[in-house]
This record gives C-alpha cells, structure tokens and sequence, in this order.
C-alpha cells in the first residue's frame, strides 16, 4: 500500500496521484483537511499500528510500503492560523501530523523524505559543506547580523567588480535579491535577524530534480536574479529540458544521497567558462512548476520509485 499526504489539489501531490491512477496502483491519500476524521494509532517500539481515512477501510501499518508526503502546517489552513496552540483541533492535527512524521521516518518503507534528510535544508553551511564534498562550487556567502562584517563583506566585492546577493539563512522560502547602495543604510536591522550574503555568481540557472538515481535538469533563460518571480517583474523567462555533463550529473545524485533525500531539487549555476555552482538542495521541491513547463516525467518517476522502480516497466 502507498500512502499519499498532504493536500489533494497541490499540484505535487495532485499528479502523483494522477500517475498512480493512470498506473492502476493501489494507493490511499491521507487528506489534511479530513484531519478530524482520520485516525491513526502508532506503537513507535514495534512501529505496528493502524491509519483510518474516510472511506476507506483501516489500513494495517505494516502493509504500508511506500509514503510521499507533503505536510502543511495548521498557519496554512485559514480556518485553523488563528486558532491558539491550546485549541483542541489545534491539537489534533498537530498530533496527526507528528505521528505520521515519526512513522514515516522510522518505517522501512521506501519514503519521500524523511525528517533526517529534510532538516539539512535548516542549516545552509552544513548543507554547504556537502555541497563541496560531492564535487560541486558554492559562491563566497557570508551569514551574519553584524554591519561591520556584511560592509566589509559587500565593500570588497563590489571593489572586484562583483555583485551581491541576499537572502534568507533559514530554510523558509525568500526573494533573492541584489544589493544596491541603498541597502546599506537597512543593515542596522541586521541585528534583529542575521542575513545570508553571497557572491552574485554570473551563469545560467539549472534546476535539477533527482528522483533515487534518475536525473532530471531544466535549464532557465532569464534577466531577473531570482528566476522564480521574474513574472513579477515582466523579465523574460524561458524554461527548457536540458542534459547535464556526466560528472555533474553524477554530483547531483551523490548530493542528494548524502542529504539523504529520494527526492530533491537541486539549484545550480552554469559560470560562462563552464564551472557548477551549487546554491542549495530543496527536500521538498515542487517539482510540478518545472514539469510543467518541460514535459518531464518527474511525478511519473516519482510513482516509480514509489512502486519500487523494478516492479513498473515503462513500456507494459
């Protein structure tokens, strides 16, 4: 049995259900909105137990062979962010929440991702430092709440020639921007939150989604430093299949091997002479933006591998 959680009408979520079906494969789809009418019971010691979804029949634990989730928190549903902590359906659907998480990580079902891939993305020098070891450039990035080290840190780039950018330091999704003259009379707010600073790295933005050992890149033509809100600003954005050179194709699958991710989205950079940046590993990419545009079979290697790749072949 394959359980599919999160929110039906995702777009991530939505067409792996949609390969599944396609597949004829038995699936089951744990609902967050249907938190109050699914039961789950969990002996984390045995990891034997029982999901409940509506209209369904109860489903043994132990038949449960691979998971792809998705989960939101309560501050995503409007009718449950302005709840307290306290608040009984609060506490519900945190409970749900964190008993699937923990049986997720430790079932031996194949899974998309576990908690102890996913939370490398919460450190971005840790991640960085992988990042290196399997083969792949990182830009000069400074992490700090000090004005002194941001000047100096943007001051010396700027004196080379270079641009730079910031971001966030935490693994919430931000608007990656240049800095201009004019930010630098807001670095004083640098003490209430510490920023990431990089090196603006010149090149063309590759996105790679690595599904177990398959690899799949999109290459970005755009005039904007963040490619994901060009159409916010008008900027031309023109999103294509593309092959990556072996060796960083290789790097790609080490990465996410290493992140412990079945499924990651992989950001990289290729320099005009042809050096690989690597800017961050997202563990729970939304792949289907990308699919999308491209035509790649991402969801449908994703019910692949959730199948257990060998047991599907393509062409039956």
């Amino acid at each position: 049995m394959i359980i599919v959680a999160g929110l039906p009408d995702e777009p991530p979520i939505k067409r792996v259900i949609c390969q599944l079906n396609d597949l004829g494969v038995e699936h089951t789809l744990l609902d967050q909105r249907e938190f109050e009418n699914t039961g789950l019971k969990l002996d984390v010691a045995t990891l034997s137990g029982t999901l409940a979804v509506p209209d369904r029949e109860v489903i043994a634990l132990s038949d449960i062979t691979a998971v792809y989730h998705r989960l939101h928190s309560a501050h995503s549903f409007a009718d449950l962010s302005h709840l307290p902590a306290n608040n009984p359906k609060i506490l519900r659907f945190n409970a749900l929440c964190q008993q699937f998480s923990a049986f997720a990580d430790l079932s031996g079902a194949r899974v998309i991702n576990r908690t102890s891939g996913m939370t490398t993305n919460n450190s971005k020098p840790y991640q960085a430092r992988i990042i290196v070891d399997c083969g792949l450039l990182t830009p000069e990035t400074l992490i700090t709440n000090s004005v002194g080290l941001a000047t100096d840190f943007i001051h010396r780039h700027w004196n080379n020639g270079n641009e730079v950018i910031y971001k966030s330091a935490s693994s919430v999704r931000s608007v990656v921007r240049t800095v201009s003259k004019g930010d630098l009379n807001n670095l004083s707010k640098l003490g209430v939150c510490p920023v990431q600073f990089q090196e603006r790295i010149p090149g063309v933005d590759i996105r790679v989604h690595v599904v177990g050992q398959s690899v799949f890149a999109s290459r970005i033509e755009t005039e904007s430093v963040d490619y994901r809100y060009s159409n916010q600003s008008n900027d031309r954005r023109e999103i294509v299949a593309t092959d990556l050179p072996p060796e960083i194709e290789k790097a790609t699958i080490l990465l996410a091997e290493r992140l412990d991710l079945s499924l990651a989205g992989i950001d990289l950079r290729q320099t005009p002479d042809n050096r690989w940046y690597c800017f961050e590993v997202n563990p729970s990419p939304a792949y289907s933006f990308y699919e999308s545009h491209t035509g790649q079979p991402i969801a449908f290697e994703i019910a692949r591998f959730l199948l257990g790749n060998d047991s599907y072949i393509k062409d039956s």
